[in-house]
């Protein structure tokens, strides 16, 4: 059937004819969806959300537990001409009425558990309406679904009309709303599935987080346009997901995921014999990581990296070397060259990473000075990623230009003494951040994570480093703890780091 709403018409496609298809099972129990019941549910969240005033270019804020039903509830969004805007669960009450005032949503959806204190947000911000949605899939959303009209064809939305808002997490000031549009989310979704070689033959187990890129624009578009299907977990619990092995092809994962299931003795290459792909992105992969995980299950992990405004940007390939500590080629469609005092850095020197092609977003919402200060008027996005592309192309992110250490007027880039130090026998991990020094201006700090029954010291670490650093880059100051600060999907908090210690380590600034 033709559709003219662009996106939903192209993730609509691989289901025609399969209505019967099993498209998700829930990992928990409970009976599957199929792709008649999928594409059915979200044409009658559509109906609701326009009984509920919801036009085309509307915004529908959406805080809720991850369901099936709330798979629909985007799907619906999309059908209707609206802009998607998911909220992370873990958003306090006035986290969130600053998103619903900054986007003015027509309709806010929430968890009925939360509704009552999130009921005079909402009426505070303009929403024009609220509705709930309960991990089991009830709530007033339901209701009303139930009751209006199933919008059977979606409304007509083009290229460039946007699809969804996604806020960025806001460590330096108010949170931006990145706006994607159809064709964004559409020409990644196509990209990946092809490099990626899924098709409906692919089962993915599906364990992240909807609110985010990564587990609603990657691993449910990239299934929906190849006609894949999901085996849905509500959370991450290694042990299940190990067991799902048996039955899958592929899972996309963060960092986490694998550090995890590495922990699980059941992990070996009979568990994962059927499994044709394994993913991670959203945080940097240790090498480590990586090569222990090939050795136990015989699968390299493929790395990439995407960012919220960007969707995905590189790829290590499907074919060919997976290489650690990379995150491979730009993707088909997708430029990227590394700036270096207002110039393209020649290979393999150090710089700040910027992309440009299809998969770039509009812009900020409401902030065309931030816009204007990342999104160049011919197309590079500035990422504020830094990074290098070695002698073969492959690309490898030495940091966040925001985390860059400048001491004495030196730069040193946390990548790399991570790096050195990660590789010390009784280490597990580590993140280096900035601290204020008085002479310097900042220098170096770190946090550390022992492996189990070590005891090394600061000492010893820095004893075991100081060779292969020069000394502007040596670590000041060392603190162990018990894990590192992660965000939802796995990213090293590390201003939250700097503000913790701040005062622990300025008593020794001077040492």
């Amino acid at each position: 059937m033709h559709e003219a709403n662009l996106l939903a018409g192209a993730l609509r496609a691989p289901s025609i004819g399969r209505d019967d298809d099993i498209f998700a099972v829930r990992a928990g129990g409970g009976p599957p969806l199929t792709h008649g019941a999928l594409w059915a549910n979200a044409a009658r969240a559509a109906g609701a959300l326009i009984a509920a005033g919801v036009a085309p270019g509307d915004r529908v804020a959406v805080q809720v537990e991850k369901s099936l039903e709330a798979l629909e509830l985007y799907l619906g969004t999309v059908l209707a001409g609206a802009v998607y805007l998911p909220l992370n669960t873990g958003y306090t009450s006035g986290e969130v009425a600053y998103f619903l005032t900054n986007a003015e949503p027509r309709v806010f959806v929430c968890d009925p558990g939360a509704a009552a204190a999130l009921a005079p947000v909402a009426a505070a911000a303009g929403v024009g309406a609220l509705l709930t949605l309960d991990i089991a899939g009830a709530g007033t959303l339901t209701e009303a679904m139930a009751a209006a009209a199933p919008l059977d064809e979606g409304i007509a939305r083009a290229a460039g009309d946007l699809a969804a808002i996604l806020y960025t997490s806001g460590t330096t000031g108010r949170s931006k709303g990145a706006m994607l549009t159809h064709d964004n989310l559409l020409s990644n979704a196509q990209v990946l599935a092809q490099a990626w070689r899924f098709t409906s033959d692919d089962v993915l187990i599906h364990a992240l987080p909807i609110f985010h890129t990564h587990g609603l624009f990657v691993a449910t578009n990239v299934a929906l346009i190849s006609g894949a299907s999901l085996i849905y977990h509500a959370k991450f619990d290694a042990e299940a997901i190990l067991a799902d092995m048996a039955r899958a092809t592929s899972l996309m994962g963060v960092p986490t995921f694998y550090t995890r299931l590495l922990s699980l003795p059941g992990l070996t290459r009979e568990a994962a014999k059927g499994m044709r792909l394994f993913i991670s992105g959203s945080a940097p992969l240790l090498a480590d990581t990586h090569v222990q995980w090939t050795a136990r299950t015989g699968k390299p992990i493929l790395e990439r990296y995407g960012m919220t405004e960007t969707c995905m940007n590189t790829s290590n390939p499907y074919a060919g070397e997976r290489r650690a500590g990379t995150v491979g080629f730009a993707l088909p469609g997708v430029e990227l060259r590394i700036m270096a005092d207002g110039a393209e850095a020649p290979q393999g020197e150090i710089g700040g990473i910027e992309v440009r092609g299809s998969n770039v977003f509009a812009g900020y919402w409401r902030m065309p000075e931030k816009t204007a200060e990342e999104l160049r008027p011919d197309g590079w996005f500035i990422t504020g990623d830094v990074g290098v592309i070695d002698a073969d192309g492959y690309v490898a992110i030495v940091g966040r230009s925001k985390d860059l250490i400048i001491s004495g007027g030196f730069n040193i880039y946390p990548k790399e003494i991570e790096g050195l130090i990660d590789a010390v026998d009784g280490v597990l991990e580590t993140a280096v951040f900035a601290m204020p020094h008085p002479d310097f201006g900042e220098t170096v700090g770190v946090a550390v994570v022992r492996a189990p029954g070590s005891s090394i010291t600061a000492e010893q670490l820095k004893a075991a480093v100081a060779a292969d650093l020069a000394r502007f880059k040596h670590p000041r100051h060392i603190v162990f703890l018990d894990a590192l600060p992660r965000n939802t999907m796995g990213k090293v908090q590390k201003a939250q780091l700097r503000e913790t210690y701040r005062d622990v380590f300025m008593a020794g600034a001077k040492s």
